[in-house]
């Protein structure tokens, strides 16, 4: 078995015991869930293929099982699935046990706000860096989106992300080298900022962001018509 693919399955394991715990029953929404990751990993998947023929990141192949599609590994195609899946179900276990913990209205509205001039700030200085102006284009819009039509969702993903972020970050510092020889996944700093956390390119927390916060959104829109 490949690295990469022990990472996406690995991620997925436990998230994906648990959803049948009887409680919180995680598992009674899976259509929902399914669909609203599928339809968020169509414009990831094709940004991946586009990003990967330009020489913006790449794969070690010693990592990888050998077999693509469109052009891409299987291991990176399972990655928007088993990533998110794992990473929704912490968000709503994080809720189910901890309804209480939620920011204000008020508070998720200025947290928004900082954050899209932020992102905005960054942006300008690093255009025309084909993966942080497009990666925080994206994390504008969706502070555009929170501020002007509902931000109900980011009360609790703020903080749910925040948890999040741990896991993610274990299985990207394998994937861009850390506790590894070489890289799984290899990236060109002429086309970020070129500040690393540990290994991890700085624009990886906007890029997971991008890839999470729709599916919660999403999901939320999808369960009323699933749950008829």
């Amino acid at each position: 078995m490949s690295l990469y693919l022990a990472l996406n399955l690995g991620s997925l394991f436990i998230p994906f015991i648990y959803s049948f715990e009887k409680r919180m029953n995680f598992i009674k929404d899976w259509k929902a869930l399914f669909l609203a990751i599928t339809i968020v990993a169509i414009p990831f998947l094709i940004w991946d293929i586009y990003f990967t023929l330009e020489g913006v990141w790449g794969f070690n192949p010693s990592y990888l099982v050998g077999i693509n599609i469109i052009n891409l590994p299987l291991e990176e195609v399972l990655f928007f699935f088993c990533i998110p899946y794992a990473s929704i179900f912490t968000h709503y276990a994080l809720r189910y046990f901890f309804p209480s913990i939620s920011l204000t209205d008020r508070g998720t509205k200025f947290i928004s706000w900082v954050l899209l001039l932020f992102g905005l700030s960054l942006i300008i200085y690093a255009f025309p860096k084909k993966y942080t102006s497009l990666n925080l284009a994206f994390f504008c819009f969706f502070m555009l989106y929170a501020i002007f039509v509902s931000s109900k969702e980011l009360n609790t993903f703020y903080l749910s992300f925040l948890i999040i972020l741990i896991p993610f970050f274990i299985v990207n510092g394998v994937l861009t080298g850390s506790f590894i020889d070489g890289e799984v996944v290899w990236y060109n700093n002429d086309e970020n900022l070129g500040v690393r956390m540990f290994t991890i390119p700085f624009e990886d927390m906007f890029y997971a962001f991008n890839m999470l916060y729709p599916v919660v959104i999403l999901n939320e829109k999808f369960k009323p018509y699933f749950s008829k």
